[in-house]
């Protein structure tokens, strides 16, 4: 594999940044309803991507995954679903946690491939909540950073 850069994100990103989200949200979040995931994705490049601070994985000048931060708080992590178990989310983890301030997350409770997936790297669970930040019948698990 080629190496993979890690650099901020532009507003020029954002198009390939919505497929990545939308590959990786297909591959993983089944629970989701059609519509939700369809007014989400909506939003992506116009309110989501604009809050947080965005960077994004690349091969070859070709984005593979992405993630955001505010406040020390991992608001987004996405990988494109066919570079999944590449390690890509690993590196943007460990990015977002050295030069992020990352120390908490919150993961949808019905997607516990993700659960899974930070408790390896050092999260634990510290809340629960029933809906997710839009109101959503979706249960978020909190998570902190051990240590």
């Amino acid at each position: 594999m080629s190496e993979i850069i890690i650099r901020p994100a532009t507003a020029a990103d954002h198009p390939a940044l919505v497929r990545i989200w939308r590959s990786a949200v297909d591959a993983t979040h089944d629970f989701l309803a059609d519509a939700d995931r369809d007014e989400i994705e909506s939003r992506l490049a116009s309110d989501y991507f604009p809050a947080v601070t965005l960077v994004l994985a690349e091969v070859e000048d070709s984005p593979i995954g992405f993630a955001g931060a505010l406040n020390g708080n991992l608001e987004m992590l996405f990988v494109d679903a066919a570079r999944r178990g590449a390690g890509i989310g690993t590196l943007l983890l460990e990015h977002a946690i050295a030069h992020l301030a990352v120390t908490r997350v919150d993961v949808n409770e019905q997607n516990p491939s993700a659960a899974a997936f930070y408790a390896r790297r050092g999260f634990e669970v510290i809340g629960r909540s029933e809906f997710d930040d839009a109101g959503r019948p979706y249960p978020l698990l909190h998570l902190r950073l051990r240590g």
